[in-house]
């Protein structure tokens, strides 16, 4: 069935028996056809129940919100669930943050412009000039908002407004830290990437402390933004296997194509709503 006339479905709750049911049965009974559900229990009994279910029906858009009431009328509150309807046609707004480094940033340009991110990049903005043209390129607007020590507050407030309407901030190797204040306005709505092997590696330079170090592999960690630095919940992770053979500029090499990998899937997942958060865990139904 066309995306024009499907829906998504996300479910948390305690598990409990007759949820399938319930569900399978609402929609059936409203003339809704399952296209695919996919469901993970934490227990055999007695644990939290995850669901995600995808379903077509003629015309959905103009009956979305009718659904959407009975089911929180009836099966939602029957069974005390978090919950979230979503139509696939509309689509997620995606602003990025950048700095310097570009391999992120253009990978998600990149699948962007050739239909294979599900979203509408409005822009990206950066504390430096550097990637103006690479970004300009894929007709994005593209704005510099300096950051200095003395300028963060104001930095953050003209963020705020530039990226005002878009419903997901993804961090392309953004070399800034989000003030808390920043952060508690986008709750679960930032995506950031950084090297796995952090903590371990902190500051400047991770790949030449990696290649000091002799590691064995690296890669990369896309998650959540929260208010603790790096703590927040994992959406994906890769790695790849490396030997005393790789200098520092194969480590860095790739490292960043690990990245921008990793972190391509993590935001084609929250965009395609198969990401559910769990306390600092997610639920990635892939």
């Amino acid at each position: 069935m066309s995306t024009m006339h499907s829906a998504r479905l996300l479910i948390t709750c305690a598990d409990r028996p007759g949820i399938v049911q319930a569900v399978s049965s609402f929609l059936y009974h409203h003339g809704a056809n399952i296209t695919a559900l996919d469901q993970y229990a934490t227990e055999a009994t007695g644990g939290t129940y995850f669901m995600r279910v995808e379903f077509g029906l003629d015309r959905l858009h103009d009956a979305i919100d009718v659904i959407r009431r009975a089911f929180g009328e009836t099966v939602a509150t029957q069974y005390d669930m978090e919950w979230t309807m979503t139509l696939v046609r509309d689509v997620k707004k995606v602003g990025i943050l950048v700095s310097k480094f570009d391999h992120a940033l253009l990978e998600l340009l990149w699948r962007w412009s050739r239909g294979l991110l599900p979203c509408e990049i409005t822009q990206v903005v950066s504390n430096h000039e550097d990637l103006r043209e690479s970004v300009e390129r894929f007709g994005v607007p593209f704005t510099v908002i300096p950051v200095t020590k003395t300028n963060k507050v104001e930095a953050e407030q003209q963020i705020q407004q530039q990226m005002a309407g878009n419903d997901l901030l993804v961090l392309a190797r953004y070399m800034q830290i989000l003030s808390e204040d920043f952060v508690s306005q986008w709750h679960h709505r930032i995506i950031n990437i950084h090297h796995s092997f952090l903590p371990a590696f902190v500051g400047a330079d991770p790949y030449r402390q990696a290649y000091d170090k002799g590691v064995k592999l690296i890669g990369a960690t896309a998650h959540y933004v929260t208010a603790d630095l790096d703590q927040g919940p994992i959406i994906e992770q890769a790695v790849e296997r490396v030997s005393h053979r790789y200098s520092v500029t194969d480590l860095r090499e790739l490292g960043q194509d690990v990245e921008r990998n990793v972190l391509a899937r993590a935001v084609r997942w929250h965009l395609e709503d198969r990401v559910i958060v769990h306390g600092n865990k997610t639920i990635v139904f892939d």
